[in-house]
């Protein structure tokens, strides 16, 4: 099951990530490149650094120029998030490529790789989450709130592993069928931006 393949790297990618717990700290990608292990991993790698560099930008004190050099590299992390997981999708367009779809066969709201996305950041929320129930400088309340908030993630784990390995056994039966929309993010692009080609011209 592919899930369970997610949730295991994924699990690692966010361990190996709190080792040094350090946003510079380079990835060290113990998968094969072009295999499917190495895009999970260096997928939730990027997320956790930049869930890391979310927490950073939001401290009420920081530095104006520091905020705005943090939110631009949060930009950028989104856009690398971005395409790893259309290489996700390609992969799996590639493995379903021989597949004939049943002629009643229907399209899914979400495309594996976004799926896949929405599992790698529970698996943060999951550890994050964790982490609060354990703080030896809490609140017994503040860690019972986040024990009943760990269950109901856990829970959306589980039923989110479940729809994604029925997603895929549906494209491999021919009953559904993979259509891969790009994001076509504009706000990085100074092609796009008005902001930014406005500035250009000037």
């Amino acid at each position: 099951m592919i899930s369970k393949l997610c949730n295991k790297i994924f699990g690692e990618a966010i361990n190996d990530y709190h080792i040094h717990n350090n946003i510079e700290q380079p990835i060290q990608n113990p998968y094969r490149i072009s295999s499917i292990e190495h895009l999970l991993y260096l997928k939730c790698w990027i997320d956790t650094v930049q869930w890391h560099m979310e927490d950073v930008v939001r401290n009420p004190e920081i530095n104006p120029v520091e905020g705005l050099q943090w939110k631009r590299r949060i930009d950028t992390s989104n856009q690398e998030r971005t395409d790893v997981v259309e290489y996700i999708d390609s992969y799996f367009l590639e493995e379903y490529k021989n597949i004939q779809p049943k002629p009643n066969a229907k399209i899914n709201s979400e495309s594996p790789a976004w799926v896949i996305d929405r599992l790698s950041i529970l698996a943060l929320k999951v550890y994050h989450m964790r982490e609060e129930t354990l703080r030896t400088d809490a609140t017994e309340e503040h860690k019972t709130l986040c024990t009943q908030k760990l269950n109901i993630l856990l829970n959306q784990q589980t039923d989110l592993s479940n729809s994604l390995d029925e997603l895929l056994q549906d494209i491999e039966n021919g009953d559904k069928y993979m259509k891969v929309y790009k994001q076509m993010k504009m706000y990085n692009d100074p092609s796009l931006n008005p902001v930014l080609y406005n500035t250009n011209n000037e």
